[in-house]
């Protein structure tokens, strides 16, 4: 695969509560990703990036909320979740200076 094309699959980690919780009982973290972004694609940007080893990968796709406007109703944009399953031991910590 296309190290540029890596790069550019993850968009940023989804840190919610729901995700904290999710990550402290099943060992995932959750990503925004890239609308055309696959499953292997995915995997190997995590593994590139974070230099941690991906037991698999479930994908979610969201879809935008419907918002009221004074022009009348307008949608926002979809967007993909991946929730990445790491080996055990693994660890990825997006808190700098620890």
């Amino acid at each position: 695969m296309n190290q540029e094309r890596l790069m550019q699959v993850l968009l940023a980690p989804q840190i919610s509560e729901k995700a904290t919780y999710v990550a402290d009982k099943n060992e995932q973290v959750i990503f925004r990703v890239a609308s055309d972004a696959t499953k292997p694609e995915i995997k190997a940007a995590v593994e590139l990036l974070f230099k941690v080893q991906v037991e698999s990968v479930q994908v979610a796709n969201v879809k935008g909320k419907v918002k009221r406007t004074r022009h009348g109703l307008g949608r926002r944009k979809g967007w993909k979740k991946a929730f990445v399953c790491l080996k055990p031991g693994q660890e990825i910590n997006f808190v700098a200076g620890e």
